[in-house]
Formats: C-alpha cells, structure tokens, sequence
C-alpha cells in the first residue's frame, strides 16, 4: 500500500510539475506573441518638399497649401492622422462629419473625392503613398473648417451684396483647438453666430417632415374668398393638419370646423410669416401655406451660409441696433436682451436698403432733409417743370446750389434722425408718413430706414443720459430748428437680411425675400 502512495505521490508531483511548465511556456508563447505583433512607430517627415509635390499634383487645393504648411511647421513636420495601424480615430471623425456635410446644409463635394474616400471606405484601393495620404486628409479637414465655419469667400459675398463685416477665421488656432482636444465638434457653439445653430436644428426636423413625405396642398376653388370661426369646409381639415406637421398647432382633430383654435394658431403663423394677423383666413395665408418643404429648406440653407459670414463677437457688444431688413423691423439689444423694438420702413427694390454695418454718433432734432442729387434729378426737377410753386409746396429750398428741406412736421425725415456716418448716405430716421407702417410689405424708402418708434428709440439710445429726459427730447424735435447732439457711447448697427430666423423663444420665422436675394444664394451652394 506504501508503494503505491508513494508512485501516486510521484505521479501527483509529475503533474504539477509539467502543468507549472506548461503555463510558463504558455506565457512565454503569449508574450513572444504580444512582441511579434508590435509594429515599429510610424514616424514619416513632411516638409515643404513633400508638400510642394503634392499640390503640383493636386492643384485643386492650392488654396490651402499655406495654412497646411503652417500647420506641419507647427508639428515638426510629423504626419497628422496616421499611426502604424492606419488612420487615427480622429481622422475617421472627420471623415464622417465630411460625409455629413448634409446635416450644415451644404453638399459634400470635395475635389478629391474619389482620392479621399478609399482611405476611409476601401483601405485596399487607396494607391496614394502614407505622405499624400496624411496630405489629403489634411487638406480635407481644411475643406471642412472653410465650408462649415467660413462659407464662401468675402469677394463672393461681396458680389451679392453683403457689406457687413465678414468673420475672419484664425485656421491656426481653429487648427490648435482641434487638435487639442481631437473633436471638431462645436460643442459650446461659440464658433458661429448663434443664429446657425439655431437654423441648424430646424433644418433637422424639416429634413424629417420632408423624408415623411412632407405636407399636401390645400385645395381651394377659384372662388375662395376666405374662411371664418364657425365656417366649416373640407379646407379647414388639410389647413389643421399643416399646421399639425409644423407644430403650429398642438393636436390635430382633424375638425372640418373652422374653431377659435384654427384661427388662433392661424394667426400666431401669419405672423411668424411676416404677415399681419387677421381673425379670418385669406387666400394669400393659403398660398403660403402650401410653399414645399423642399423650398424651405433651401430658405434655411442659404440663411445658415449668411450666417456663416458674421462674427460671433458681434453678440458680445452690451448695446447694438440689428435691422432685418425682410422682417421691416429693428431691434435695439442691450445686455444680451431685446430692450427696444420698432416696426421699419426700408428702400424700394430700386432703391434697396444697403446689408452694412456703422457706428451711430449723432442724433439730429429737428433736421434739415439735404435732398440727395440723384432724387433732385429724378423727382425735383421734373416736379418743378411741371409746377413753378413746386419747392414751396414740398417746403424745400434752394441751399448753395443743393436742395433742403426745413425742419418741421412737413419733413420727410420727421422730427429726428439718428445718424451713423457712413459711404453709402444711410441712417434711421423718423417719417411724416405714418400710414406705411401698417402695409404688411414695408419697402417704400430711397434706401434710408425710416422708424416707426422713433420718438422711443430717441428716449432708450438717451436714456442714461443725465442731459435728456423724455420731455427735453419732445421738445427739441419739435423746435423747428436743427440740433445736433453727439452720443456719449457709440452705438453699432448691423443692417442684415435673414428670410428665415429662429427668434429667442425658439419659434421659426420666414421672411418674404423682398430684394429676391436667395435664389442666387441657393444656387451657389447647392450646384455640383
């Protein structure tokens, strides 16, 4: 029995003796493993040489070529998104948020497409060498920053006529910021005026009614005159079910009942359409009713690229004034709030409203009106043709060979102008017609802006100025003799046009495009 203890025992040993071997070979084997598969680090040198090829090779880019050398420089001429397994995971991002250009309301059409996505999709059919690759990732991620948070060119938004301040974009710090934290997600949205990413998300659940199919047209006869609270029609059900679609009304019951509910959301829709509220429903409410989601959105898109041009420093300022010239309104923001507003008459489509900005210096009470030359050769001239008792019936008169108008009601600058020089002869001032401020399209000026408050605004602008009380300002508009007063603080203006604008409670707003501006806006971003 001892012995055969003794050879289990042995046997035991013999066991875990060899399962002990075996494990540390085990071991051994993983970790011989483990060094096989590491790969020496990747380190490739891309200098000015290398990059001078490439853009021989891809001219296309050319544009880029001095903010990527910088960038390199900055980099100690090491590649940007590869690593001895590939491309860097940052680099997929980017490439993912290129392919969803889509969602920024542009199209992705990178010159190089067909370079740029077998490095991504089909690994194996990339032929470029690991130099041009990490070159062209590169030059992509310049291609993104340029279409999301530039827009086109100033020289091309200049051609439509925008003359406000373009943004300026530091590539180099966006570059350093990126880099930093490898996102090129603007999660703070500080990079953008605050508008896009406003415009941003509606264009989101438009995309999605549109994917839905969108709305149907409302039919009506030739006949349709209007529809009132107790008419009850079939129109009344296709009307609440477009309202339902956008959320203009809450509950679709599918009523053919014209209800107090109808008209109520009817009415908070014609006027975050631009139009005057009424408590009947008019063709012209129909009409814009049925414009396509599609055309919406292209109205969102070309918003969200003007958008792009402005500086988002701009909302920064404690006090400005922002005109909207589709909206015919101003506003007067102080502290980050909306202190003032004001209904506005801006210029005919001849004589349009100029997009710029200036600094308001002077409020001027009790004006002279000095009649610009081209108006004394349109309209003076041939008035006093026609009628010798002309200048004295408009109370103008001859001034060193100009013309002016003498202070007083008659005015056609009213009782106070504000003033904020600058090339193009526009300013905001008060006006004796009055009525024309309650037409729904208010482009009846020669280019100046006239204000329906202006009285109000004279009092806000003034009023932690210890010189000025309301009553000082009533009577000095009313003096009939010119008084010029210099603001203690300028004040910036920001005259802009936006046909689609999210206001601060988050409700969407169309414009109607009175100068025609988008269609060419439209087309410059959305043609291949």
């Amino acid at each position: 029995m001892k012995i055969l203890y003794s050879f289990v025992a042995i046997i035991m040993l013999f066991i875990v003796v060899s399962c002990n071997s075996k494990s540390k070979d085990k071991e051994e084997d993983q970790k011989n493993t483990s060094k096989k598969v590491e790969l020496p680090e990747l380190k490739l040198t891309i200098d000015t040489i290398s990059i001078s090829k490439f853009y021989q090779e891809y001219p296309k880019l050319e544009k880029f070529k001095k903010d990527v050398a910088s960038l390199y420089a900055e980099k100690k001429a090491a590649q940007l998104w590869l690593d001895n397994k590939g491309v860097v995971e940052f680099g997929n991002t980017l490439f993912n948020k290129y392919r969803s250009l889509e969602d920024e309301g542009l199209k992705a059409n990178f010159p190089y497409n067909d370079k740029i996505t077998p490095i991504f999709e089909r690994l194996s059919d990339n032929k470029l060498s690991q130099i041009d690759t990490d070159l062209m990732i590169t030059n992509l991620y310049f291609y993104y920053a340029e279409k999301v948070f530039n827009g086109v060119d100033e020289k091309t938004s200049t051609s439509l006529e925008w003359l406000l301040p373009r943004k300026k974009v530091n590539y180099q710090a966006f570059s350093d910021s990126i880099f930093k934290h490898a996102t090129i997600n603007d999660d703070n949205k500080s990079k953008m005026f605050s508008q896009y990413y406003k415009l941003r998300d509606v264009l989101k659940k438009y995309r999605e009614i549109e994917k839905k199919g969108g709305w149907k047209t409302i039919e009506v006869g030739d006949d349709f005159k209007s529809l009132k609270e107790g008419d009850s029609v079939a129109t009344i059900a296709q009307i609440r079910e477009r309202l339902y679609i956008t959320g203009d009304i809450k509950e679709n019951n599918k009523s053919e009942l014209c209800d107090s509910t109808l008209i109520s959301a009817m009415k908070d829709y014609e006027f975050h359409h631009g139009n005057t509220p009424k408590n009947i429903i008019l063709k012209e409410h129909i009409d814009e009713l049925n414009v396509p989601v599609s055309d919406r959105i292209k109205t969102i898109i070309a918003n969200m690229e003007r958008c792009r041009w402005i500086d988002p420093q701009l909302e920064k300022d404690k006090e400005y004034i922002e005109v909207n010239i589709p909206e015919f309104r101003l506003y007067l923001i102080r502290d980050h709030e909306i202190s003032f507003i004001s209904p506005v008459v801006v210029g005919k489509a001849m004589t349009k409203t100029v997009i710029f900005s200036g600094m308001m210096s002077y409020i001027v009470f009790s004006p002279y009106w000095n009649v610009p030359q081209s108006i004394i050769n349109k309209e003076i001239k041939p008035g006093m043709a026609k009628n010798k008792n002309y200048l004295a019936q408009k109370h103008l008169e001859w001034n060193n060979g100009a013309v002016r108008q003498a202070p007083g009601v008659n005015n056609s600058l009213g009782l106070v102008k504000f003033l904020f020089p600058n090339s193009n002869n526009i300013y905001l001032h008060d006006t004796p017609a009055k009525s024309l401020f309650q037409s729904e399209n208010r482009a009846f000026s020669h280019g100046c802006v006239r204000v329906a408050k202006p009285k109000e605004l004279a009092i806000e602008l003034l009023k932690d100025d210890p010189k000025w009380n309301p009553e000082k300002i009533d009577k000095a508009m009313h003096a009939g003799k010119e008084n010029w007063y210099t603001l203690k603080k300028k004040v910036p203006v920001y005259i802009g046009y936006f046909t689609a604008w999210v206001d601060r409670k988050g409700q969407l707003n169309f414009y109607k495009d009175v100068y025609q501006r988008d269609e060419s806006l439209i087309k410059l971003l959305t043609e291949e």
